[in-house]
């Protein structure tokens, strides 16, 4: 059920926010990346599941919600614990981690956390500031900027992902063509169509991983 490109996409934005610290505490690092791989990868995906079976899953509901739930209060137990080393800001990030993951994947008030905006907020900057407090203590003006770049680059995601999820779910089959300026013709295909889209996804989930464990090791090596 875990989509793992995903899950470490959104997971290097955590590395990228903790890298952009002055000094890299990496149990601090591991805590965060661990919190949110039970909040972002499983409890995210178990709530998705659970509330429109996007893939098809037998799964039963009661199962799903235990596990979702479990892994919420584990990110949130984790959580708390850095509220000791970090301070009680701490506590406003994952007040807001559990609403946005419970409000977004079960669609509550009406669906209106369930857009692109909130996802990229969310699943993009919201890691990174995240990353970057449980090493400071505190937000910097430059890790605002870097929030706006995991903001862009989400919503990018989710543009594109947004399209293969409905080529590969809802598109039984196209007809059509392409008409090259030099007269020859291309015929359109469902798969022609969605193959461009999830080699641009997978290739910037892998990218985006790779900077964000360079940034990590660049810091450790200062």
């Amino acid at each position: 059920m875990l989509h793992l490109p995903y899950t470490a996409w959104h997971l290097s934005y955590v590395l990228i926010g903790a890298a952009l610290a002055p000094h890299l505490h990496l149990v601090r690092l591991g805590a965060t990346v661990l919190a949110f791989a039970l909040a972002v990868g499983v409890g995210a995906h178990g709530l998705d599941e659970l509330r429109g079976r996007p893939l098809g899953t037998a799964i039963p509901s009661p199962c799903l919600l235990a596990v979702s739930l479990a892994a919420l209060v584990g990110a949130a137990a984790i959580g708390a614990l850095g509220v000791t080393r970090v301070g009680w800001g701490l506590t406003g990030f994952i007040a807001v981690g559990v609403v946005l993951v419970v409000g977004y994947n079960l669609e509550l008030w009406g669906g209106r956390l369930h857009s692109d905006t909130v996802f990229a907020a969310a699943w993009g900057a919201f890691p990174l500031l995240t990353g970057f407090y449980a090493q400071t203590g505190t937000i910097a003006p430059p890790v605002l900027v870097a929030a706006v770049f995991a903001y862009g680059l989400a919503r990018a995601q989710r543009v594109l992902s947004t399209e293969a999820r409905f080529l590969r779910r809802r598109v039984r089959s196209v007809t059509g063509e392409l008409v090259g300026a030099d007269g020859t013709h291309h015929p359109l295909t469902r798969q022609g169509l969605l193959q461009p889209v999830e080699r641009s996804l997978a290739t910037l989930s892998w990218a985006t991983c790779a900077l964000g464990i360079a940034l990590v090791l660049a810091n450790v090596s200062r």
